[in-house]
């Protein structure tokens, strides 16, 4: 009797979750696995749901429509943000547009104002930490890390619901949810210029946080981890540019690497995969970040210089997932250049012997790529099989 499982297409042997964990743990599959986030490009919505999109007025559901027939795996989707302008808890305002954010201001204008600013988010999640009844949640959307009070009961129950709600939504595709170590959100809240002289005259106060913010994060997780909800998470926290890394190998060995070595060992407690993310060429720290246990990497900018099919024979106990170029080929490109690339990829990869890749692009389906161009991905995908598969 054949299984009854959500097909992407008809040759399908195996369901979504199958598919993802044999990727993740090299093993061969049947095809490549697909991963993406399909939030922010009306066209696409447009197209899979068969629906005349006036701007960005679509829904959350849409966007799940669209996830069930082209994914494997998906981020979690983020309905349009609108164009308001909103003040956070601790006083940023942050410009929505649509699909993207930005700071306006910050409720500090020099270094002093930002010590001060993150000695007293560090005491209130230390307040929330020596609380048996409370724990520390990021807000990751509004990039101020906002701190939220609930019990611990509350936290577990509230990303469970989260989980098996949008589950129902998205069908069998798999959700590749977010967890933090906390570095980023000070230097992007900050920005870049405050943070260095911050950093510099008040290393003291950075320190403090980090080990504040990665234990209220290591306690979450072992609230929330689940691998019945997904067998992977993804840690995001850029730090490079397209020349490299934004620090230098001192500060990452002291602000960094150590946390994200005991967030990656608290995941892996509950047999969950963790996938680490950066935009920009971080090559040179790979073998570093390697170190801190991740399983795999996400987001591989070839104008960067970060080519998939060179990582994973360079690295092959790795996850690669990213790497098909979302500006210059996606927005730019055609269909035809797209197949070709997509299928490199998996050929040259060996993924349908070895598992161990994604196909998915380098910036996920922002507006300006080509509504066309998606949809010769997802088929490209669909037109190489493993004809040896055995389940």
């Amino acid at each position: 009797m054949n299984k009854i499982f959500e097909k992407i297409f008809p040759k399908d042997v195996i369901s979504k979750r199958q598919r993802v964990e044999l990727t993740l743990n090299h093993k061969s599959v049947d095809r490549a696995a697909i991963l993406e986030q399909l939030s922010y490009n009306p066209d696409v919505i447009s197209l899979y749901t068969g629906k005349i999109i006036d701007d960005y007025h679509y829904t959350l559901e849409d966007i799940c429509e669209v996830i069930r027939q082209t994914t494997d795996m998906i981020m979690p989707p983020v309905a349009p943000r609108g164009t308001d302008r909103v003040k956070t808890n601790d006083g940023f305002v942050i410009q929505h547009d649509n699909w993207s954010s930005w700071h306006v201001s910050r409720p500090f204008e020099d270094v002093s104002g930002a010590k001060d600013w993150l000695a007293k988010k560090t005491k209130t999640i230390k307040e929330l930490k020596y609380n048996s009844e409370c724990c520390w949640m990021p807000a990751l959307e509004d990039n101020s890390q906002s701190t939220l009070s609930y019990s611990s009961e509350g936290i577990r129950k509230a990303y469970r619901d989260f989980m098996i709600g949008l589950q129902q939504k998205i069908g069998d595709t798999v959700i590749l949810n977010y967890s933090i170590t906390g570095m980023c959100s000070v230097f992007d809240a900050m920005g870049l210029e405050i943070f260095t002289y911050f950093y510099l005259e008040y290393p003291e106060v950075m320190m403090d946080f980090m080990e504040v913010s990665i234990s209220a994060e290591i306690r979450r997780v072992h609230l929330v981890a689940d691998k019945s909800l997904s067998p992977v998470i993804l840690i995001p926290e850029d730090f490079s540019t397209k020349g490299g890394p934004i620090f230098g190998p001192d500060f990452l060995k002291a602000v960094h690497y150590p946390y994200l070595k005991k967030l990656t060992d608290a995941w892996h407690e509950h047999d969950i995969k963790v996938l680490y993310h950066s935009d920009g060429n971080y090559k040179k720290v790979i073998p570093d970040l390697m170190a801190c246990e991740v399983d795999g990497f996400y987001c591989l900018e070839p104008a960067c210089g970060m080519d998939i099919v060179e990582l994973k024979k360079m690295y092959p106990q790795m996850v690669w997932a990213g790497g098909i170029d979302g500006v210059e080929l996606m927005e730019r490109g055609t269909p035809d250049d797209v197949r070709v690339e997509v299928q490199r990829h998996i050929i040259q990869t060996d993924v349908l012997r070895t598992g161990g890749m994604f196909v998915a692009t380098s910036s996920e389906i922002n507006p300006p790529v080509k509504s066309e161009n998606f949809k010769a991905m997802v088929e490209a995908v669909g037109e190489v099989y493993n004809n040896d598969f055995v389940e």
